[in-house]
């Protein structure tokens, strides 16, 4: 009998260890479910908001391409006025100010001012045709005029094209998770292209 006893004592053992081992391994299994989950949440918040900021810098550097075909039409664009405006000399300093402050720049906020303020001068160079009949009638001035216009017309739909991704960033920043997912990337908020208030209640050339 006391050997049956012992026996008894031995299987309880045994089984209670079996159940004690079945309920670790389910918490090892929910932890590692509750892990990989929180893996994947992580990855795929951090992949997103490095998606949107090469988003926005990929739509920059199409607006930047624009802007570069701006920037080497305005010589000889200048050089024809000149021709006609000779004593025109502060507007042309103007141009050249903004054009060199727009090739020094070292950050996208910086290119923005400088554009934006090319924008307003460059407006006032070519009303100048309506005080210079004879350059209003130049084929060379008319055909950089026609450049130009198709240049800003690719401005415009890039910049609009740019904000939109820069809006997209800055809003998911903005929430709970997206801050915390931009911290961790080193990911700040990007900097909108707008054009001032005052330039958008001034005259707008007419080509």
């Amino acid at each position: 009998m006391p050997h049956k006893k012992h026996h008894g004592i031995s299987t309880t053992r045994g089984y209670s260890m079996s159940k004690g081992l079945k309920i670790f391994l389910i918490i090892i299994g929910i932890l590692l479910v509750i892990g990989i989950t929180a893996g994947k949440w992580l990855i795929s918040g951090y992949n997103n908001v490095i998606t949107m900021d090469e988003q926005v810098k990929a739509q920059w550097a199409q607006v930047e391409n624009q802007l570069k075909r701006r920037y080497d039409l305005i010589p000889n664009l200048v050089e024809t006025v000149k021709g006609y405006a000779a004593h025109e000399r502060e507007l042309f300093e103007h141009i050249a100010d903004a054009r060199t402050k727009y090739f020094q720049a070292g950050s996208v906020k910086e290119k923005i001012q400088a554009s934006t303020q090319l924008e307003g001068v460059l407006s006032r160079l070519l009303l100048l045709q309506e005080n210079y009949p004879q350059l209003k009638a130049n084929e060379s001035f008319l055909k950089l005029q026609d450049s130009l216009e198709g240049t800003e017309n690719r401005i415009s739909v890039e910049r609009k094209r740019y904000n939109e991704t820069v809006q997209a960033l800055n809003t998911y920043i903005r929430t709970v998770f997206g801050r915390f997912f931009a911290a961790f990337a080193g990911i700040a908020a990007a900097e909108y292209y707008e054009i001032p208030e005052a330039q958008k209640e001034a005259p707008q050339v007419k080509f």
